[in-house]
């Protein structure tokens, strides 16, 4: 009777009904998505109220600021595919190891980016404006979350040693903890409430980074208190050749993944600049607003990951395909949400960023054009979950390639060519249908090897 009990929460993935299932597991990642889409844009909603200028640096910041979650998140995933294993041998040095190893390997990380904040913060603002306020301003801001990316890394990789060891609820509180704290600080940094002095762009940074750290002093005692599967000590920060290395295998794929994201906003930078700095400041408000439609689905695509992997295991191929169905519909949905508000209320959310009438009908035009391409998204990223959890990260890598840079970087300037700002958002769409297309075809192809086999058997 007690080893029935202990196999029912393992057994669920493949008992309980898909919607229910996809349901429960989906709703604490969304969760999680959304306080950090949250975090993204609280800097930018405060920092609108300076000037458009500033809004422009925080666009051109951000491909740095990705690369550091990346980092962060990427380590994350290695140092938990490790603990997990360490876990169900139940090899506890291992397990600390891991633990241990991960902290010290983003302190080096954190090195890297402090180097960058002090020396190459204001070089790479320079090689993109020549507009003072937006390099001052955005070469502080940026000098500031490198400098001090060391509570952001603390914060990730405590969040993900709570998730690991199953203690979301934990997590999310961390999560919300960092985020709070962030948008009670912006306005005190940024305007000078309290007697303090107003620092502007660069005290976006400061509320930033003191919320980070504050949530990553938080992180470290709930593990010390409550996640009784670590034990974070001392001894285990001596850096594990076989560990680091095992580490690195998983996360460098997932750093280089997360990677495209910067790679591809400081592309669009780049052309968009050509214009005027307009057009980056309402790409990067864009970028900041999608992240609410698209973090959900992103949610559901990671409990997508999990129900498919352990059903194909089970030899349960009605269940897989269940679950990609149920995916679509529920991704389907929040894109399609997505796109009515983006088509129908595009001035009613970029007035949240005291935009200029310039700013609005750029905005507007931009929100409605790239907005078509959502419920596409939808498609590519479900199946690219498929992808992954059928062990074909190659095919997803593709997708996503092309989703992001192959089609699109190249799409974007040779619409640029024409002169108007406008046809440049249709680089999107572009990209959308040509990531769909190779999606549905590498579906059907790993469709034809893995799934159909088991139905026929």
């Amino acid at each position: 009777m007690s080893e029935e009990r202990k196999q029912i929460p393992e057994n669920k993935m493949g008992t309980m009904p898909i919607p229910k299932l996809l349901l429960n597991m989906a709703l604490p990642l969304i969760f999680s998505m959304l306080v950090q889409a949250m975090y993204n844009i609280v800097d930018s909603i405060y920092i609108s109220r300076i000037s458009e200028s500033a809004v422009t640096a925080l666009s051109l910041a951000f491909p740095i600021q990705n690369l550091i979650i990346s980092f962060g998140v990427g380590t994350a995933v290695g140092v938990n595919a490790l603990l997990s294993r360490s876990l169900g041998e139940q090899n506890a040095e291992n397990t600390n190891l891991s633990a241990g190893n991960g902290f010290l390997m983003l302190a080096v990380s954190a090195i890297f980016f402090a180097l960058f904040g002090l020396f190459g913060a204001r070089p790479y603002f320079e090689m993109q404006s020549n507009v003072a306020e937006t390099v001052d301003g955005g070469s502080a801001y940026l000098a500031i979350c490198s400098i001090f990316s060391l509570g952001c890394f603390v914060q990730i990789l405590c969040e993900r040693l709570l998730q690991a060891t199953g203690r979301s609820l934990l997590s999310m509180v961390l999560q919300v903890t960092g985020a709070a704290i962030n948008i009670i600080l912006d306005p005190v940094f940024i305007f000078g409430w309290f007697g303090l002095p107003a620092m502007g762009v660069a005290g976006a940074a400061v509320a930033t980074v003191l919320a980070q750290w504050i949530a990553a002093c938080v992180g470290i005692f709930l593990n010390i208190r409550y996640n009784h599967d670590v034990h974070l000590a001392k001894k285990y920060l001596k850096p594990h050749g076989e560990i680091i290395k095992i580490i690195l295998s998983i996360s460098i794929p997932s750093i280089l993944m997360m990677g495209i994201g910067s790679i591809m906003t400081f592309g669009m930078n780049q052309i968009l600049q050509g214009f005027n700095e307009t057009a980056t400041g309402v790409f990067g408000i864009y970028f900041k607003l999608q992240s609410f439609v698209f973090m959900p689905v992103f949610g559901i695509n990671n409990a997508t990951i999990s129900i498919i992997a352990y059903n194909y295991g089970a030899r349960k191929p009605k269940r897989v395909m269940s679950t990609v169905s149920q995916a679509l519909v529920a991704a389907g949905c929040i894109m399609v949400i997505g796109t009515l508000g983006f088509e129908f209320f595009p001035d009613l959310l970029l007035n949240i960023f005291n935009p200029t009438p310039e700013f609005s009908r750029m905005g507007r035009i931009a929100l409605r054009v790239i907005a078509v391409s959502f419920p596409m998204a939808a498609i590519g990223i479900t199946i690219s979950g498929f992808f992954q959890a059928l062990g074909k990260s190659t095919y997803s890598a593709l997708a996503s390639l092309c989703r992001q840079l192959i089609v699109l970087l190249p799409a974007a300037y040779l619409l640029s060519l024409s002169g108007s700002v406008d046809l440049v958002w249709w680089s999107f769409p572009i990209s959308e249908v040509a990531s769909t297309l190779i999606s549905i075809v590498l579906f059907m192809k790993l469709y034809r090897a893995k799934i159909k086999p088991l139905q026929q058997a």
